[in-house]
């Protein structure tokens, strides 16, 4: 065992009925394996809806994908050095499978998911809600620039590299005329990238303080037909309304219909005389994770990004992080170093790590 490799560490542990904190034992590693300490892990939908009944998945699991961490132990082909702060992507594929030398590597045949897997298999620590993780070969691992703080880093795994990828899928955005359904973290941040583009972007909400929100990072207002169309609602009316304001040429790229849903009545004529294109995105691939890092740093300056995502709780209080109780911001976050809030009210001189 590498000398630098803890013999333990602590993980919340999905069991189906709650989540009960354990200390747990660090699997031996294989050579191209990463060991990362978690320093800061945002809450993803996806976990919450896990949570409250919502979607099934593994069960015992350590959930949590959307994180930046601190390498430990680097792989041995990953060029990276221990003590280097990354993300890494929430997929991990193959890279030899027909998908993923077709540039799909999101939908690798045998795909495996950071925050998705087992605890009782071969791959226990999986997931972001621990004090370490291990990052098997064929996840893609990107390191952080300083600028760019743990609050705002974690969402990159997953909220700003999908964003990314359906914006992508839209194609080439400036001078364009954009609707977003949806303004969760995912709406926000490709609100802002839209903007970034040198697009006029139109975001829309049930919720008044969400659409609030979204102005602050660039949603306009915006009438009439559109040329590209972003639905991360997962309404199937939206999609109707959607395509209903797409211009000729113009594309609907859907990426929140991620559960069952009402069907969607489409009608092929209109498809054919407006020359529409209608497009899916799950997931993304490891180009976007470096873009999506990327963006956060040149965007820094112009955006409030710290403002979306709570202060960090420890791992013995992410009950509270995981419960969907709103509090104004769009991701809570957990800290797996902070210790308990008891702990922390009586340490008058204790505070949480830079994030």
């Amino acid at each position: 065992m590498d000398p630098r490799t803890p013999r333990l560490t602590r993980a919340a542990i999905w069991t189906g009925d709650g989540l009960t904190v354990e200390q747990v034992a660090v699997p031996a590693l294989r050579p191209d394996d990463t060991l990362v300490r978690v320093r800061l892990a945002t809450v993803c939908g996806s976990d919450l809806h896990t949570v409250t009944g919502r979607r099934s998945g593994p069960c015992p699991s350590v959930l949590g994908h959307e994180a930046v961490g601190e390498v430990v132990v680097p792989g041995a082909r990953t060029g990276l050095a221990a003590g280097e702060r990354v993300v890494w992507s929430v997929t991990v594929s193959c890279g030899q499978c027909v998908r993923c030398r077709a540039g799909r590597r999101a939908k690798c045949v045998s795909v495996r998911k950071v925050g998705h897997e087992h605890f009782d298999g071969d791959w226990p620590l999986s997931g972001a809600y621990a004090e370490h993780l291990v990052l098997p070969a064929g996840t893609t691992i990107v390191p952080v620039p300083a600028e760019v703080p743990d609050r705002v880093a974690a969402p990159a795994a997953c909220a700003t590299a999908t964003a990314l990828a359906a914006l992508d899928a839209a194609g080439p955005l400036t001078g364009r005329r954009v609707l977003i359904y949806g303004a969760g973290m995912l709406g926000v941040t490709a609100t802002a990238a839209c903007v970034m583009s040198g697009a006029t972007v139109h975001t829309v909400d049930l919720d008044p303080h969400r659409v609030r929100l979204a102005r602050r990072f660039g949603s306009s207002g915006l009438s009439g037909p559109v040329d590209v169309a972003i639905d991360f609602s997962g309404s199937t009316e939206a999609l109707g309304e959607a395509l209903d304001r797409l211009d000729v040429g113009g594309v609907l790229v859907l990426a929140g219909s991620v559960s069952p849903a009402p069907a969607l009545p489409v009608d092929p004529e209109l498809i054919v005389r407006r020359w529409l294109t209608l497009t899916g995105v799950h997931n993304y691939e490891p180009q976007h994770l470096r873009d999506a890092v990327a963006f956060l740093r040149h965007s820094r300056d112009r955006f409030d990004w710290p403002a979306l995502v709570d202060d960090p709780v420890g791992l013995d209080d992410i009950a509270a992080a995981l419960m969907p109780a709103p509090t104004g911001r769009l991701r809570k976050a957990v800290s797996p170093g902070l210790p308990p809030r008891t702990a922390a009210r009586n340490s008058p001189g204790s505070r949480p790590p830079d994030s």
